[in-house]
């Protein structure tokens, strides 16, 4: 890999991390716990877009590793990385075979697909589905942080786009 495609992930997994880290000072928006914004997905749906689905993997694996660490807690490992995966074993084949679909529709599908695997991961932990009742207020969540997060990235591109990059 070259070192200026290297420099770029790592700049961009390092962005993901301080928007995270921000993200957990952030008082709850909503009464419903695990609901947020997930704005370090912003980066996410800008890398499925621009980069290969190994590099976009190894920026997202960088980042639920670090990022665990600072939310000091095991299970964050657990549950954000079946989320982040399924995402992007959604997100990545969506925007390849449907490159007319718009980025936040694409963002919208992996915020879905987070939760589902959030939920999954939390099932097989537990060996129990009675979290399953709680998935609707999670796709609602993730719908609504999937729209917001695939705006910002659809912008991001755009405005890197027009800038020559």
């Amino acid at each position: 890999m070259p070192v200026k495609r290297l420099t770029e992930l790592a700049m961009l997994t390092a962005a993901a991390l301080i928007i995270f880290v921000i993200e957990l000072q952030i008082p709850p928006l909503t009464a419903i716990p695990g609901i947020k914004l997930g704005l370090a997905n912003i980066i996410t749906v800008y890398c499925v877009y621009r980069y290969k689905p190994w590099e976009t993997a190894i920026v997202v694996a960088v980042r639920v590793i670090i990022g665990a660490m600072f939310a000091a807690s095991f299970s964050t490992i657990l549950y954000s990385a079946s989320g982040a995966f399924l995402c992007l074993l959604g997100m990545i084949p969506v925007s390849r075979l449907f490159p007319k679909l718009p980025i936040w529709a694409c963002s919208v599908i992996g915020a879905v697909l987070h939760n589902i695997g959030q939920i999954a991961a939390v099932i097989v932990s537990f060996g129990s589905f009675a979290v399953i009742g709680y998935l609707p207020f999670l796709m609602i969540g993730g719908i609504i942080s999937g729209l917001f997060t695939g705006l910002c990235a659809h912008f991001v591109i755009e405005r890197l786009k027009k800038a020559g990059k």
